[in-house]
């Protein structure tokens, strides 16, 4: 069965999509730590340990989810990029991008900050954006 980031970076399962490739995707998290927080995820890997992944799949993870923060950076006001790999809540391999303005910004503890749905597809948008410039 198909995880919930399969289906959502096969569509199915709506998304604030911010940037994608044909092996990868990444999306706006539903629950962020920060305005801008993305998940990237590859698509066609379901294995939820970053270790596990063969080389090519995980040095490409990589290198999409460099792209996608600096997109982030360009895009959304903050002093660096954050980065986590946990997985523990859902058993695909995704990296957490993260807009810091302090390290305290990256304690998956502290209460999250409200973001609209208005909020986010700007901020997507925005950051979609920066990562054409990219590409």
């Amino acid at each position: 069965m198909a995880t919930i980031f399969t289906r959502i970076a096969a569509g199915e399962i709506p998304s604030y999509k911010v940037a994608e490739s044909e092996d990868f995707y990444a999306f706006l998290d539903i629950n962020p730590l920060a305005p801008g927080h993305t998940l990237v995820i590859p698509r066609n890997v379901e294995d939820d340990y970053i270790f596990n992944l063969d080389e090519k799949t995980y040095e490409g993870l990589w290198a999409f989810a460099r792209k996608v923060a600096q997109a982030i950076k360009a895009a959304v006001p903050c002093k660096r990029v954050g980065v986590a790999v946990l997985g523990m809540e859902v058993p695909h391999t995704h990296i957490h991008l993260v807009p810091l303005q302090t390290e305290g910004d990256l304690d998956f503890r502290k209460e999250r900050p409200v973001v609209t749905d208005e909020q986010k597809a700007a901020i997507a948008k925005a950051i979609l954006a920066e990562y054409e410039k990219l590409a």
